[in-house]
């Protein structure tokens, strides 16, 4: 690895690329916040897509700072942790999506797994959704009291609040309606960067192959982690025939084609310790908070 950026060359192209992508993403981000996260409803003409930037230039910005802010931290935890364990890695590729509500589909980073043992597989993959939700949590507590006193119906995203966020609004607004959708039609570019967080994070958490949550299982239950993983595959794919949500296809299309199954690392047998096992234990709990049963409920109704 040492040898393939020793060319001038190799080591502007493994910092080109990422830049391009985090720049690309903060365009993405910021089109999609300043469009009321309908980017493709302002793609109609020039004259829609110039109003949109020029009037609402402001919470475009925020939502593109607050999800970029929770999404760098993400990766950086990653990445400062294979910096420790001197395995080496790549810097975060940031996905733009500016067609889709939330301007992107995260980040991810690569790194040479096989290298880590079982202790460090495990940290490298908690170190990045502890990191994202130090960050999401506050932004999410911004959103919430930005909240108006009653829910606003209307054009836009209509979600079905994650546990946490329910959690959240009982505690820090007893005055906002229980259990009441969130439409995010009144521009609060923190609870949808908070919204984005937890999806990104609860995703990531799932402990299925080469996931966040994939590493701490197989950290944790060495061989069994497959069951499980095979188990959790075969759920989601019952849910999403049940409930025809098929927004959830292409997730598990992916999901399928990188593996359910984690492979070892140079050393299964390194201690995990107990705080190590409590902790990820704890860990995998956290797609639960990050999650409604029926997660999103739509896009624009």
């Amino acid at each position: 690895m040492a040898g393939d950026y020793s060319h001038p060359a190799r080591r502007r192209r493994r910092v080109m690329l990422p830049a391009t992508l985090f720049l690309a993403t903060c365009a993405s981000t910021f089109w999609a916040g300043a469009t009321d996260f309908n980017p493709v409803e302002y793609m109609r003409s020039f004259e829609a897509a110039g109003l949109a930037i020029f009037r609402h230039w402001r919470p475009g910005l925020l939502y593109m700072a607050a999800v970029l802010a929770i999404l760098l931290t993400h990766e950086m935890g990653h990445f400062v942790t294979t910096l420790r364990y001197r395995i080496p890695a790549s810097l975060p590729f940031f996905i733009p999506m500016p067609v889709a509500p939330f301007g992107t589909l995260g980040a991810v980073i690569g790194m040479e797994g096989s290298r880590a043992d079982r202790r460090q597989m495990f940290d490298q993959g908690l170190a990045g959704p502890l990191a994202g939700l130090v960050v999401a949590l506050p932004v999410t507590w911004i959103g919430i009291h930005q909240l108006p006193a009653q829910p606003v119906a209307g054009s836009g995203i209509c979600f079905y609040s994650p546990l946490i966020f329910q959690l959240m609004i009982d505690f820090f607004r007893p005055d906002y309606p229980t259990g009441s959708l969130l439409y995010l039609n009144q521009f609060n570019p923190f609870l949808m960067a908070g919204y984005v967080g937890m999806l990104i994070t609860g995703l990531n958490m799932l402990p299925i192959g080469q996931l966040d949550g994939g590493h701490v299982s197989y950290a944790l239950f060495g061989r069994g982690a497959h069951v499980l993983a095979r188990m959790l595959l075969i759920g989601a794919i019952l849910f999403v025939l049940i409930y025809e949500k098929w927004l959830w296809v292409l997730m598990i299309v992916i999901v399928t084609l990188i593996g359910t199954d984690h492979p070892p690392t140079a050393d299964d047998r390194a201690p995990l310790g107990p705080l190590r096992r409590i902790l990820g234990l704890a860990s995998l709990t956290i797609p639960v908070f990050c999650f409604h049963p029926f997660v999103i409920k739509e896009f624009f109704p």
